[in-house]
């Protein structure tokens, strides 16, 4: 009776184990904050000014917020309209458009920016910083508003057109605010991204504080410049957060009743059919056609040289090893934080919940920066050693798992687990035989995600890894770096088709919450 307690009371609500749990997790996550806060201390106020009110830093700063603030929009766009003509058009081949527009998410923005490089070397600065990130994360933005598109009434749309209003009123009016939701989650992804993200950026020379950061840990060690840095980071990434909550408010867009049960009446497209299908052949050119064909073509004149089958063979174990390890402890993490979320709500439940989303905000850099100063100071047996590595990517993967465990968990009948309660069963064992059981397909789901993002990581790698990992991202940066493109090219490719398969499965998921 005892242990049914400690994991859920009868109503189904969190009990003190679960509870327990959430709140170290809660803890951990306030590890990379409390590094900065307390390196910010231990350097002193004077100090830290003159740190951070320097002309370096407002270089850095000019670079990532026109970084930030011209690509979103871009990819806002381009997600918007792709998504549009897709779901709501005649255009030829459009169950074939969806998943192809969802692919590029398998390329790593790194080994984006490789294959750009490779085809036009003289490629450098904000112009090719915003042209790689348009390429890699404009489907952050195309995923959500096609589902949102698949979910809509179309009778809405209908009745306005029968009102007199045209196809594009009829699209800003009644359909653009229907992808708001979509408009800012995605925005906000991509903008995150963009402060994280180091391999792509630091290919084509452009400075955001990542690659400055990365550049000071090499040269200083993680010195009090560097946790200048890192502090500014999280405070544009603070900033995002914040405004991204302040735009999304309150408003809800849903269906009173289950709408229409029917496909939406496409728009002909007559005449433009060959100048639309020819901007979709661009777009899929430019996201794929340019990284793949880089790739191929440095196979192709590597030969049968560049396949050391027995490196790639130790790269691709010890990739697969730490992916599937962290994606097992990052699901296995989120069903306490999950249970708490879904089984309370009190403020607890939303500060558990939000703790964890806005430490994942912060990139990795900085995540990998404090397990370092933590490990060091206080940890020493555990520096650079597999678990500072997976408990860096529990931390910066964890909202990935939460998302799905969430949903999972939130579709179970509590009735069901009463059942089992009212025939003898525990706590425990209905957790195993009835709650586990019906969100298994939702865990698989996480932790497919948290696979894929630790697969192609690169940063926090680069910085916490045990001294002899080789890594798919790290061996294919190492050459990269090198300049010796051939010999990049098998990781590349091992790390796309290592990548696919979750991207079709974000598609089929996107499709199935549709209702399609």
């Amino acid at each position: 009776m005892a242990l049914r307690t400690a994991v859920a009371t009868r109503a189904g609500r969190p009990g003190p184990f679960v509870t327990g749990a959430a709140l170290l997790l809660v803890a951990a996550t306030f590890v990379p904050l409390g590094y900065i806060v307390s390196n910010l201390f231990a350097t002193g106020l004077h100090d830290t000014a003159d740190l951070i009110f320097r002309p370096r830093v407002g270089e850095l700063l000019r670079n990532t917020v026109s970084l930030v603030v011209l690509t979103v929009p871009i990819c806002v766009v381009a997600g918007i309209g792709l998504a549009w003509i897709v779901e709501r058009t005649d255009v030829p081949g459009a169950a074939w458009w969806g998943p192809v527009f969802v692919a590029p998410l398998a390329v790593p923005a790194f080994v984006n920016s490789y294959g750009w490089v490779s085809a036009f070397p003289a490629l450098h600065g904000l112009g090719a910083a915003v042209l790689i990130a348009t390429m890699s994360y404009f489907p952050l933005v195309y995923l959500p508003a096609a589902a949102t598109l698949r979910r809509l009434d179309p009778a809405v749309e209908e009745s306005a057109r029968a009102l007199g209003s045209g196809q594009v009123a009829v699209f800003f009016r009644i359909v653009l605010p229907q992808l708001r939701l979509a408009i800012l989650g995605g925005g906000l992804l991509i903008a995150l991204h963009l402060l994280a993200e180091y391999g792509a950026f630091a290919m084509i020379r452009f400075s955001t504080f990542t690659t400055a950061i990365f550049e000071q840990y090499q040269s200083s060690f993680a010195g009090p410049a560097a946790s200048g840095l890192a502090s500014v980071l999280v405070v544009c990434c603070l900033v995002l957060l914040a405004g991204e909550a302040a735009a999304r408010g309150n408003a809800r867009y849903a269906r009173i009743g289950s709408g229409a049960p029917r496909a939406v009446t496409r728009i002909r497209l007559g005449a433009n059919t060959v100048p639309v299908c020819t901007l979709l052949a661009a777009a899929v050119v430019a996201a794929l056609g340019v990284p793949l064909w880089t790739i191929l073509r440095w196979l192709l004149r590597g030969g049968s040289t560049i396949w050391d089958w027995a490196d790639i063979g130790e790269s691709l174990g010890q990739t697969l090893g730490l992916a599937i390890t962290a994606a097992l402890i990052t699901t296995l993490c989120a069903f306490p934080v999950a249970w708490v979320a879904v089984r309370s709500d009190t403020t607890f439940a939303r500060m558990v919940e939000g703790a964890n989303y806005i430490t994942s905000s912060l990139p990795g850099i900085v995540i990998a920066l404090a397990m370092v100063t933590v490990t060091i100071r206080w940890f020493p047996g555990v520096y650079q050693t597999a678990f500072t590595v997976l408990a860096a990517y529990t931390l910066m993967f964890l909202p990935r798992a939460l998302v799905s465990v969430r949903a999972g968990l939130a579709q179970v009948p509590i009735g069901l687990e009463e059942v089992s309660r009212a025939l003898g069963k525990s706590g425990p064992a209905t957790f195993f035989r009835v709650t586990l059981r019906l969100t298994a397909p939702a865990a698989a789901t996480s932790g497919a995600l948290v696979f894929v993002a630790v697969a192609t990581e690169l940063t926090a790698t680069l910085l916490l890894a045990p001294n002899g990992t080789r890594t798919l991202a790290m061996r294919f940066w190492s050459l990269s770096s090198e300049l010796d493109y051939a010999a990049a090219a098998p990781y590349a490719l091992i790390m796309i088709i290592t990548s696919v398969p979750v991207t079709y499965l974000l598609f089929t998921q996107s499709r199935k919450a549709a209702g399609v």
